[in-house]
């Protein structure tokens, strides 16, 4: 993804969830997904979809099942 990409994603991002230490970098490597951060821990991956001339994004989360409460 493009730096002006990621900056709008991570703009939008911080918005719709109410939190401004909601980061989005780039992936080594990888040129069509960005990897999402609250603060310093990994939390999803942003992929980017532009088949038939439709570009939009999916943000992908697994939640660990030790991770929620009793």
């Amino acid at each position: 993804m493009k730096a002006d990409e990621i900056r709008k994603l991570e703009q939008y991002l911080r918005e719709k969830f109410q939190r401004p230490n909601i980061e989005v970098r780039r992936r080594p490597q990888k040129t069509d997904s960005a990897e999402v951060y609250l603060g310093e821990e990994f939390i999803g991956v942003l992929f980017r979809d532009d088949e038939d001339g439709d570009l939009s994004y999916n943000f992908q989360m697994a939640i660990l099942d030790i991770d929620l409460p009793e």
